[in-house]
């Protein structure tokens, strides 16, 4: 294996494994994951991100992730 690769990582999202590349951060995982990232609110490691923190936080290995999605409705 090339020595400038790192290894993928594991993170926990939504209770269920994820493989990533090393070195992504929420933004990138969000962007994988085709979620607009004004329509959800993102815990790590149960703190809330605020959502200038996605680009320059770098998930690690074994980090548990949930996101949860914004959903519209109520009463007409």
């Amino acid at each position: 294996m090339d020595a400038n690769v790192a290894d993928p990582i594991t993170v926990q999202l939504n209770g269920r494994a994820h493989r990533l590349a090393a070195n992504t951060t929420v933004d990138g995982l969000l962007a994988r994951l085709n979620t607009n990232p004004f329509m959800v609110v993102v815990e790590l490691d149960g703190d809330i991100l605020e959502r200038d923190q996605h680009a320059r936080t770098v998930l690690r290995d074994g980090a548990e992730i949930e996101i949860v999605h914004f959903v519209g409705g109520g009463q007409a």
